[in-house]
Parts: C-alpha cells; structure tokens; sequence
C-alpha cells in the first residue's frame, strides 16, 4: 500500500515536471525561434550579370510617365463637359468625332489630393484594384509631415501604456494595428526601413520589472509579426552599448525593437510605384477650386501649374475631371473641406513636433534609446539616422505654415533632456545642431463628438453631403491601413468599380520574374511591393562596387535608398577620372550623396526644385543645413542642365532654396549669403555658434596654439633644463 502511494506521488511529481519542461521549452522556443527578418533574405531577382559575350545586361526597368504626358491625360479627363469650346471645333472641323465628344471613358474614377503618405499610399492601393486614379500635390511628395517624421516604423509603447492603465481600448486597438503594419511596411520595402533595437535606461530596481512587463506585452501584441524578443541589459552591458549614458543611478536597461525608415525616399517610391501602376502622379500642382455638377455633387476639381510661375509664365489652368474626390492633404484637410463647403467646422488641431540632429557621435550606429518620462512628462527619443543622430519630438499646438521654424525654446528643451542622459563629460552644445525642423502632426476632431472628447490618435474618415470624402489624422506606420480603409469608403460612396490587373507593370525589371500575388480587385498593398524592392539585397552594394568602381560608402547608400534602382543612379554619375573612385561626384564632402542621384531625381522621381533634391530626394538638408547650403550652387547647375532653366530661374531656385534652409535651422547669419559668397568658401569664414566650437589653425602641429597655454613656438618639455635632456 505504501508502495503504491510512494509511486503515486513519483508520477506527480514526473507529471508536474514535464509540464514545467513543455512551459519552459515554449518559452525558450518563442524568444529563441528562428526569425524571417525582412531585407536579409536573398533578392527577389538576381544582380545583373555578363552575357556569354562579356556583355553586360543592365535591368530593363519599366518606364514611368513624363511630367508633360502626365498633365496631358489630367487635361483629358474633362471631357466634354469642361473642354474648352475651342478645342471641341477644332475636333469637329478635323472630323475626330472622339475629339468633338470628349471621350467620357478619360474620366478618372479617383481624384486625390495631396501628395503626402495617405494621399501617394491612397493612389497605389486605387491603381493596384484597377481603378483609375489621379493624385496631385501643390509642392512636392512629401513636403509637409511626411517628411519631418520621427523616422520610426513604430506600434507605439507609450499608446500600450495608456491602454493598460486608462483602460482605453481605442488605443489598444491603434498599437496592434500598428504593429500588423510595421510588419507589411518592413516587408515591402526592406531597402528603405530596417529594425532598430531602442533602449530604456532603468534608474530604479522596481522600473525592472515594470519595464520588462510592458515591453513583453508589446512583443505579445505584435505576434507573428514580431521579429526579435526584448531582453534586459545589466549595468554594465547597458554601457557597452551605449557608452555615451549617464552612470549614475542606472541599475540596467530594457531593450525592445521597432522600425526605422526613410520617410521622404518611402514617400516617393509609393508615387512612384503607383505611377508605374498607371496612377497619375504630378507634383507641383495646386488645386484652386473643386467642382460640383448640377445635383451640388463634386465632379472635378480646377488645378493650377505652379511650375510655370517659377520660370515667370502665365501659369496653365485646366480642370480634372473625376467620378470622385479624396482630400489628404493632412496639416491643410480643412482648407480643402472649406473649398467644398465655408461652413464645416474645422477638425485639424495641429501640433508641431520639433525635431534636432546631432553628429553621430552622440549615439551608437545601431542602437537607439527612449525616455519615456521627461521633467515635463513627455516622451523623447534619441535615434542613430543616416550617419548621424536624431533627438524629439515636442508636441505643442501650432499654426498651419507650409514650412514651419523649429523654435529656440524647443531646440533647447530638446538639447538639456539629451543632456539629462549623457555622461557630464559629453557637452551638448546649441552650436552641435546641423539641422532643427519642426513637422506639424494632424490631430484630428470627430466633428460628430463635442470638443473635449472628439480629439483622436487615429487616422478618420468622413464625407461631405456634396461627396467630398476626407482621410486625417493617423501616422506613417499607417498609412497602408488608412489608404485601404479610404478605397473601400469610396466604393462605397461613389459610382465606381474595381477591376482585376491581369497585367501588372514588371516593376523589377527582369523579364520572367512575375510576383505571387493575383491583383483581383481587392485591397493587395501588403504584398505590393515597391519599386526598388525586388533586386533588393544586403549585398548588392559590392556588386555595385564590382561594376562602377564606387565607393564603399556611397554604393552602400545607393542601395539602401534606391534599392536595385542603384544601378541607373551609378550609370548616371559622372567619371571621375581618377584611379578611384571611378564614378560618383560627392555633392557634399561629408556624406555619401553624389550626382548622379540629382540626374535620376530629375528623370525618373519628378524632381522639380532644387529643394526637392536637397530635402526628399535626398536627404542632405535634413542632415546638416549648412552642407546643403553649399551644396545649392552644384545642385541648381545639375537640374539646370537638365531642365534648361534660364538664368531667372536659377535666381529663383537659390532663393526659395536659402528660404527653405531657413526652416531647416540655417542660422539667420547666412540666409544673406549670395550664391557668389557660398561658392568662394565664405560660409563658415566668419564668426558664429559654430566658429567657436573647436581648435582652429592654419596648419598641422603637434600642438595648436589654440589650445596652448604657453606662447607661440615655445616647448616647455624640449630645452635645456628639460629632463629630456639630463
């Protein structure tokens, strides 16, 4: 009997064992298992390579619209109803009956506005279902907020916080959508974001757990979607990677992973993607006025070609006729909505977030950190970017400006919270920003709620009785998700259909490739992948490297902003003419940006502006202010051989190029400077913030007499009481 029970409990006791093991066992696995991490697998498609005839077999991408053609088939949307009486004579007394109608089939069946990351994200996921669709822009893609992100592909760990302890299920339900996004943004441009692990420095014992509960949770959140685990850093493993951190009070650091991206260059491969989709894509655009049939219900919109009033001609004004109008135009949603109707009530409430860069040197390459609890309660992150370093965001109502200036008391806010963090040692001095901007984020104001309770963190959709239909609000890592939501709206709201694409544009270039996905109509743009992706690899840089004799650092960062359409930005640099590199002219000394980039802005991105180069083709202007600055007068000759612009117009470029350095943090000192003053080496030749900064001297020495106590050509440790010398 004794026997039996002893046996009993052994069986409990194995029992009670192996369920622990199984647990465990999960639990290892889940935090240990292998991982898909986007961007390092293979390319879709492989490099080029050299024929049997030693030939080279460049991609044959496809070709996307002109500008000219582009605004050719805008014109013909208006068809009969607003073609100029002219035109119709002209078609009649040349017999095209066609002409003299008007075609009705050139209607589009999407009108949107606004060329930012909804507006560009709205016009892929249209084109993809088959429709036929229009997006304009009065500047350029992505001049507003979509250019002036946190640079974060994120859930949001600060949205779970409030989730949790307000009980806010809104906010829940923002982080896992969120985080499902982050994972398809990842995807289907690998060659544009990346992860970044980002630290939370623990100061407290009891921050450990509280910490490690809640980035756990938002590993659970993110579900298959997740890519690496968070994990917990001692002391000492926290300073290892993050040597620049304050040692006092730090007991250890929780670090969790999000995305980071390249906003601008995002925003412009969606346009881009979605032009090769068939969706017409014009920048520089502005839309003056919409238009209503006879029933009050929108049908079009008049357009205005800013263009034009840069090189000093009348501008062109036509009409764009279309079955239905989305406005996203973000911070400007209710300047449009007033276009359709005087009397809505605004729902915008902007807020800037006032963002600084930093030289690298101020963080890890590869490793970000966020205070979540500011003096002020606000959340702050301190981000690696581009080689150098990002520190933001504020968040306080603003005016709506088309190019808002960061202000000097959130510059300084922002530079004495960096300081909080860093070792004593490690000044943060104001002369160490390159460049400050200020983005305007639009909070939007259900206008069917009252006012202290109608302001929400996601994006919303309303349309207007006249049929207006309005995407706000939301941020970047939504902005598939907000697109998707707009189109099923319009389906729904106007007279329109999707269509299968039986034959989508060979976006990779290589004939025989064709995507595992079937475009039948519904919302696809989670696997649509963008133009650069396909021939996207880790170490496509070096077959660069290999063909073009490029630099390590330049061909690196070819590919991870243009992805396989590397291979025509190195075909349209310049020789060098020297032994190496053998092609790539640097625009500026200190980062990788050469000019052939600023050709295929031109001929293949629909770059128009100096400042569209500068700011969002590149992004050299948001890296240091001053290195665009001298950069300008290059850039300007470069587009001007392209575009043949006259003298006038190079005048203008170099005005309207010092005015938008201006909000980009150009000390004030220098937007006087002449393009003459910037071209013989004047920038930095005078005294300012930055002069000072460092030991100046006209020639090497082993010591500068900058820094020596001691008067100039005197030595105190070589002469003859020297003890060198005894």
């Amino acid at each position: 009997m004794a026997a039996r029970r002893t046996g009993g409990r052994v069986i409990k006791a194995l029992g009670y064992a192996s369920a622990v093991g199984v647990v465990g066992a999960g639990t290892l696995y889940f935090v240990y298992r292998p991982h898909d991490v986007p961007g390092l697998e293979a390319a879709s498609v492989p490099p080029p390579t050299y024929n049997d005839g030693g030939v080279f077999k460049a991609p044959n991408f496809p070709r996307e619209k002109t500008r000219a053609e582009q605004i050719a088939d805008l014109k013909a949307s208006a068809g009969s109803a607003f073609r100029q009486a002219g035109s119709k004579i002209a078609g009649a007394l040349a017999g095209n009956q066609e002409q003299a109608q008007g075609g009705e089939d050139n209607e589009y069946d999407l009108l949107v506005i606004g060329g930012g990351a909804t507006g560009t994200g709205v016009a892929l996921d249209a084109a993809s279902r088959g429709l036929k669709v229009a997006c304009v822009e009065r500047d350029d893609f992505a001049s507003g907020t979509s250019s002036k992100s946190t640079k974060l592909v994120h859930g949001g760990v600060r949205y779970l916080e409030k989730a949790v302890f307000e009980l806010d299920y809104n906010q829940y339900k923002l982080v896992k959508e969120a985080l499902r996004e982050r994972r398809y943004f990842l995807d289907t441009a690998p060659h544009l974001s990346s992860w970044l692990p980002i630290m939370i420095p623990v100061q407290k014992w009891w921050q450990a757990p509280y910490f490690w509960a809640g980035t756990k949770a938002y590993d659970f959140l993110a579900g298959s979607e997740n890519i690496e685990s968070s994990y917990f850093l001692t002391r000492s493993k926290a300073l290892d990677a993050f040597p620049m951190l304050k040692k006092d009070n730090l007991w250890g650091a929780l670090v969790y992973y999000d995305g980071a991206h390249n906003d601008s260059r995002m925003n412009i491969s969606l346009a881009m993607t979605a032009a090769l989709y068939g969706a017409t894509m014009v920048n520089h655009l502005e839309v003056t006025s919409l238009e209503k049939d006879a029933n009050g219900k929108l049908c079009g919109a008049r357009v205005k070609d800013l263009v034009d009033v840069k090189d000093g001609k009348t501008p062109d004004e036509f009409t764009i006729k279309a079955k239905g109008i989305i406005n996203a135009t973000g911070p400007f949603t209710d300047s449009i909505r007033k276009m359709d109707d005087q009397s809505v009530p605004e729902i915008v409430a902007p807020s800037s977030g006032v963002h600084v860069v930093l030289p690298g040197y101020y963080s890890p390459s590869d490793m970000g950190l966020i205070d979540p609890h500011t003096s002020d309660g606000r959340v702050i992150f301190f981000l690696p970017w581009q080689g150098n370093t990002i520190a933001g965001t504020t968040d306080a109502p603003c005016d709506i400006t088309p190019n808002p200036v960061a202000g000097e008391k959130e510059i300084n806010w922002i530079l004495s919270e960096v300081q909080n963090y860093l070792q004593p040692e490690i000044n943060v001095r104001r002369g160490d920003v390159l460049a400050a901007w200020s983005g305007i984020r639009p909070l939007v104001r259900d206008p069917k709620k009252s006012k202290s309770e109608g302001l929400v963190r996601n994006h919303l959709v309303t349309t207007s009785q006249s049929g207006l239909l309005t995407i706000s609000g939301g941020k970047w890592t939504t902005y598939r998700q907000m697109a998707e939501e707009a189109v099923d709206e319009a389906l729904k709201e106007f007279p329109i259909s999707t269509r299968s694409v039986s034959n989508p544009p060979l976006v990779s270039g290589v004939e025989g490739y064709h995507e595992d996905m079937k475009l039948d109509g519904t919302c696809q743009t989670h696997q649509v992948r963008l133009i650069g992706a396909h021939g996207f690899s880790k170490t496509l840089f070096i077959n660069l490297i290999q063909h073009y004799g490029l630099e390590t650092e330049v061909a690196q960062h070819l590919t991870e902003s243009y992805g396989d359409r590397a291979w025509k930005v190195a075909a349209l640099c310049d020789p060098t003419e020297e032994r190496f590199p053998v092609r790539g002219k640097r625009i500026s000394p200190l980062y990788p940006y050469v000019d052939g980039e600023v050709r295929y802005a031109v001929r293949h991105e629909y770059a128009l502006t100096a400042v569209d180069v500068l700011a969002r083709r590149t992004r050299l202007a948001f890296l240091n202010a001053q290195a665009a600055l001298e950069s300008l007068p290059q850039v300007i000759d470069l587009m001007g051989e392209e575009l043949k612009w006259s003298k006038a117009r190079k005048a203008q470029e170099w005005k309207d190029g010092l005015n938008f350095l201006g909000s980009m943090g150009l000390p004030k000192g220098k937007l006087s400077l002449s393009r003459e003053d910037v071209e013989s080496g004047h920038v930095g030749k005078y005294e300012d913030e930055e002069y000072g900064l460092y030991a100046r001297h006209d020639k090497p020495d082993e010591t500068l007499e900058s820094d020596s106590k001691f008067s100039p050509g005197h030595n105190p440790v070589v002469g003859k009481d020297s003890p060198v010398n005894k």
